[in-house]
């Protein structure tokens, strides 16, 4: 039988063993596995007796694995999550908790130049304000995927569970607290090993970062990596703006940036409410279209890019801003989505991306995912082709590329 073979079978019959409850298996391979981990980590500066701590008893999670694997139909609409993100309850709560830690988030603008409501948001979308944290034993769910996980992400893991028993080793944490979600992110605002060891403070003065038990550490510890990552003091993460008609959506690209006042001045653009955009040649923004033409429209600035390094998804940085406008009192957004469109699912997508690419508007894969690259393929496409250049990935789209992938070439 072949090393992988051997490997896989072994790896299944723990896994069997654990899902029916007989945890008394042996894992020959994990074991090896463990103990060719613990000479690297040792290697590498992390006490033995850390390791055999951290190890001792530990077999790979069943669960982890099966969320590891499994590939979600991404089919949620930009409203359905912000309805969702930034919900009436959530930005209620959020609210209470501004008045709650007012002296502890003035404290941090003072420090780190964050707004409390960008801090609030996050935390809110993170673990809804610390009730769900997560209850995975970060330093099981790690090494379970640096063992048995995404082939192609096991060197990420394996360097996500050295930074778990560097924070252990250090004292910030145990291991009863160390836990979160089944990917190893730790604590209220879900910081993973390497993020908390490069940028998690303590706020609280303790002598230890917890960002599982210390609201004032995994609040500090997040205004720090925002401030750290480039956040522009006080300034705001993007404008819902109203474009003229007959606008030119090419200009929704996130790679093309104007001042504020020329997108003010000669692309006519205000504000949702019809009042003048405010902005000097020093404010530059690029035109954000979540749902495509038909949708809202937003002005997105620098900061909107920093929450994009928290976490890397458009949706993910517009839920941050506007749940954080609504928690300062912000009213809720003027435009209105396109409600009747249905979107692409996951194969759907993938499709659109081969025929895009078949049609020569390569996406530099095909993953089934709406990324820059496709988007920026379907713009090319759409302005080729007589359709608003948005960058939006419609059914409609789906429909014209099958009926030109079909049609015979022009004689």
């Amino acid at each position: 039988m072949g090393r992988k073979l051997a490997r896989f079978v072994q790896t299944t019959l723990v896994l069997a063993a654990i899902l029916f409850g007989y945890t008394t298996v042996s894992d020959s391979e994990f074991d090896l596995w463990k103990g060719q981990f613990k000479t690297l980590a040792v290697a590498q500066g992390i006490r033995a007796e850390t390791v055999d701590l951290a190890f001792r008893g530990l077999l790979p999670d069943s669960k982890v694995l099966r969320l590891d694997s499994k590939q979600p139909e991404f089919t949620k609409t930009v409203w359905e999550y912000l309805e969702s993100a930034a919900s009436k309850e959530r930005i209620a709560v959020g609210q209470d908790r501004l008045r709650e830690y007012a002296p502890l988030l003035d404290r941090l603008y003072v420090q780190y130049g964050v707004q409390p409501e960008y801090l609030l948001a996050i935390w809110g979308l993170e673990s809804d304000f610390g009730r769900f944290t997560g209850r995975h034993s970060t330093i099981r769910s790690l090494a379970t995927l640096a063992y048995a996980g995404n082939e192609e992400r096991r060197d990420f893991w394996g360097k996500q569970l050295l930074s778990a028993l560097r924070i252990l080793q250090h004292g910030d944490m145990s291991l009863v607290t160390m836990r979160g979600s089944w990917a190893g992110a730790i604590g209220h605002t879900q910081f993973i090993p390497t993020t908390f060891e490069e940028y998690a403070v303590d706020f609280d003065g303790d002598g230890k970062r917890d960002l599982v038990n210390s609201i004032p550490d995994a609040l500090a510890s997040t205004a720090n990596y925002l401030a750290q990552s480039g956040w522009e003091r006080g300034k705001p993460w993007g404008e819902e703006v109203r474009l003229p008609p007959q606008f030119d959506w090419s200009k929704s690209d996130p790679n093309y940036w104007l001042p504020t006042e020329t997108w003010a001045s000669e692309n006519r653009v205000a504000l949702a409410d019809g009042t003048l955009l405010s902005g000097t040649g020093t404010d530059w923004a690029f035109l954000f279209l979540p749902a495509g033409y038909r949708g809202p429209a937003f002005l997105a600035f620098h900061n909107f890019n920093i929450i994009l390094k928290y976490n890397n998804a458009q949706n993910y940085a517009l839920a941050v801003g506007y749940l954080g406008d609504r928690i300062r009192g912000k009213p809720a957004l003027l435009g209105t989505w396109p409600h009747d469109e249905e979107p692409l699912n996951h194969t759907q997508k993938a499709e659109l991306q081969a025929l895009l690419t078949a049609a020569g508007y390569s996406t530099d894969g095909i993953d089934g995912r709406i990324g820059p690259n496709t988007r920026a393929a379907l713009r090319r496409w759409q302005m080729d082709s007589g359709f608003p250049a948005d960058g939006y990935a419609t059914q409609e789209h789906l429909s014209f590329l099958r009926k030109e992938a079909t049609e015979p070439p022009a004689q």
